[in-house]
């Protein structure tokens, strides 16, 4: 039953090869390598640069920081363009190693846009606008991936779960981006507690949007006799 909502939550999400996902206690984890990557990714970069960057910066990274985060993106994009091309052979390590870099990458270009939206103040400041910023970011992706690669499948059955939340996470965020745009909900929170409407919409959305994806490819499915 456990392996089974895992699997429904992820299914419109991903193709969930078995052979390019990882298991934690026997479990298939609901999105492949390269997705599951990507989704904690985006979760950590924010995390990792709120908490360094507590002034909420609204700025976007400087030139030299965005054509950094466009490699990491385009990393990404090559491997799995020439390995699904047949051009070269790839690994779950690898697709694990560029996902993460895309996810990193995202999420470090998304922050600056909810920082606008949600908070009634935020800094003009760049998101990674100092070298300091930029290495520790840099050292937590760096850890990020012996992190996922070998201590979360000792997690066992709950390495599956860890992947949700950033799955939901990430979505989340990506929502509430979308929610602040309401004038309702615009610049009007001071912290986090001032925000739970906002958050709780975005997160429903975020479950609106995993099963309408699973109920399309479902029918697609159908549809083509899969």
């Amino acid at each position: 039953m456990y392996e089974t909502l895992l699997q429904w939550f992820g299914y419109g999400l991903c193709h969930q090869l078995p052979e390019r996902s990882f298991f934690g206690g026997g479990v298939q984890v609901p999105v492949c390598a390269r997705d599951t990557g990507i989704y904690v990714g985006f979760l950590v970069s924010v995390l990792v640069i709120t908490a360094m960057q507590r002034n909420r910066p609204t700025g976007l990274p400087s030139l030299s920081v965005s054509i950094l985060m466009g490699g990491f993106v385009l990393a990404m994009a090559a491997d799995g363009l020439t390995s699904y091309a047949g051009l070269r052979e790839t690994s779950n390590l690898t697709r694990l190693v560029t996902g993460l870099m895309a996810g990193y990458a995202m999420g470090a270009l998304a922050l600056p846009l909810l920082n606008d939206q949600l908070w009634r103040n935020g800094s003009h400041d760049r998101v990674l606008g100092t070298g300091r910023a930029v290495a520790v970011w840099l050292a937590s992706l760096a850890i990020a991936v012996p992190a996922l690669w070998w201590i979360a499948p000792l997690l066992g059955a709950l390495y599956p779960l860890l992947v949700v939340s950033s799955i939901l996470g990430t979505l989340t965020l990506v929502n509430l981006i979308l929610v602040c745009l309401l004038p309702a909900f615009e610049r009007r929170a001071d912290r986090v507690s001032d925000a739970w409407t906002q958050l709780l919409v975005a997160f429903a959305l975020s479950w609106v949007e995993v099963a309408l994806s699973a109920l399309l490819k479902y029918g697609l499915v159908r549809i083509s006799g899969g």
